[in-house]
């Protein structure tokens, strides 16, 4: 089987899903031949340690500061790619870094609010997805690729089926306003690029990882992260230009927007 990719980019890989995709494309029969494992602070404890564990895995592997809601720090991660990358461009980028919130309608405020919005829809998709463009093109154009694939160049961004209006009134326990309202405005951002970008030969799609045990998830959650992920890479191997723009869930199935 051929690797899903030869160059990858996980961003927020310090923990949970993120360190989990990282983990398991570093292990996998045919891994990538460059992993690029971004997160806001790769000199903190998590990355230190993240950092320890899977160089054992692979010398593939290269990490990178990139804080969503910092510029300058996403320019410098896209020069790190670039430079060790050379003229072959990125293939894939999985925009994992995120924010949550458990705030109600009592509870909430602007700040909040704007924050979730800031990290989870400015910060990870526009900013990341823009100064990223340029190498996804470059490797949108290589030679000896057609049609759309994750192994061509793809952006796969991790939502949430509490981002979905058609699901809203059949998860009412949980409100989350700034979260929910935020991954909604994500999914309609995904389907916007999948819509400009399918004629550059870039591939877009949304993918709900399921209620997963992490940090995020909480303890609460019925899903292994390991579990998610196997079947998260399982989806991505499978997508084409037929999938593009879709709002799938970790085991393929389609989600209503």
């Amino acid at each position: 089987m051929a690797a899903l990719a030869r160059s990858v980019l996980v961003t927020g890989s310090n923990r949970g899903i993120g360190l989990e995709l990282v983990r398991q494309l570093a292990a996998s029969p045919r891994p990538p031949q460059h992993i690029f494992a971004t997160c806001r602070d790769p000199e903190g404890p998590r990355g230190k340690w993240m950092l320890c564990d899977l160089l054992e895995l692979s010398s593939t592997l290269l990490f990178a500061l990139a804080d969503a809601v910092n510029l300058p720090s996403i320019r410098g991660a896209v020069r790190a790619v670039g430079s060790h990358l050379k003229d072959q461009g990125l293939n894939l980028l999985i925009n994992n870094a995120g924010v949550s919130s458990h705030a109600t309608l009592r509870s909430l405020d602007s700040r909040e609010m704007l924050s979730a919005f800031a990290t989870n829809v400015v910060g990870a998709l526009v900013s990341l997805l823009q100064e990223f463009l340029p190498l996804l093109e470059k490797a949108a154009k290589g030679v000896g690729k057609e049609g759309l694939s994750c192994s061509r160049a793809a952006v796969i961004n991790i939502s949430t089926k509490l981002g979905s209006i058609g699901l809203c009134l059949k998860v009412p326990e949980a409100p989350m306003y700034p979260y929910r309202a935020s991954k909604a405005a994500q999914n309609m951002v995904t389907r916007c690029m999948a819509a400009e970008l399918q004629d550059k030969g870039i591939l877009c799609v949304a993918i709900h990882p399921g209620w997963v045990k992490t940090d995020m998830g909480t303890e609460k959650a019925p899903l292994m992260v390991e579990h998610s992920v196997q079947g998260i890479l399982t989806v991505l191997a499978n997508l084409s230009q037929d999938t593009s723009g879709a709002f799938l869930d970790w085991e393929g199935n389609t989600l209503p927007w």
